[in-house]
């Protein structure tokens, strides 16, 4: 019995200093979380987008950060991805323009981070159909963040509570051309108006213009409650456009 007693004490001991070290564990952990949310919240003060060619509201990372914090199961993979996100707006963004490689991965990791916002159930479906082997993808002709206004809409105005509601977001290149077409059911309650609203719509097309001319389409329509927009640009076709400029 003695015997028996000795090994019961040990296996107890065994059982809290396993506690006591996973718990210690579960403390680092969320020092460090809490280490690195910091130090993203000061890079989203710090952020200034406000010119033309890369406008961005600092408040929609407040917002994705607030998330985060508020779903800690996600955390580190919410962080890591927004980390990623924020070196692009603040770094490779500042260049004129990026490649299409670097643009998809961007807007895949800022879906990515606006999963959180969501239920689990609902549905989004996020394709690629990519040529990697076409010459132009790993060329710098794609304006940066020329994706970010058709997914952070397709987040802001879709349906998220009904039964068939969803979001689609396809990413395209081929044939020297970049595409990339959104579809979501829209909700039936009026969006609230915010400041700046609408001022994502109204650059995109304006940047579109000024560096693509013709070489684009944007094209949007409204079917049965579900709202489409596709973004075409030949590559080719504005690359020999700025051969000839010089």
């Amino acid at each position: 019995m003695i015997y028996i007693f000795e090994i019961t004490i040990v296996l107890l001991l065994l059982v809290l200093g396993v506690l006591i070290w996973r718990l210690m564990l579960v403390q680092k952990e969320k020092k460090e979380i809490q280490k690195r949310y910091t130090v993203l919240q000061d890079r989203v003060d710090g952020l200034q987008l406000d010119t033309l060619e890369s406008r961005l509201n600092p408040h929609l990372f407040k917002n994705i950060l607030n998330s985060i914090q508020s779903h800690a199961y996600q955390t580190f993979f919410a962080l890591d991805k927004l980390a990623h996100v924020l070196d692009y707006i603040l770094y490779d963004s500042q260049q004129k323009l990026v490649t299409p490689r670097e643009e998809i991965a961007f807007a895949i990791n800022l879906i990515e981070i606006n999963k959180i916002k969501i239920s689990p159930l609902f549905e989004l479906r996020v394709k690629t159909k990519v040529n990697e082997n076409d010459k132009l993808y790993e060329e710098a002709l794609l304006a940066p963040l020329i994706s970010i206004d058709l997914i952070e809409n397709a987040f802001k105005h879709a349906d998220l509570q009904s039964a068939d509601a969803f979001i689609s977001v396809l990413f395209e290149f081929e044939d020297h051309c970049f595409s990339m077409t959104v579809s979501n059911k829209i909700s039936d309650k009026k969006a609230m108006k915010k400041e700046r609203s609408g001022i994502g719509a109204t650059t995109l097309e304006q940047r579109l213009r000024i560096i693509y001319k013709n070489h684009f389409q944007l094209e949007k329509h409204i079917e049965q409650s579900i709202y489409t927009v596709q973004l075409k640009i030949n590559l080719l076709d504005y690359k020999n456009q700025m051969s000839i400029i010089g």
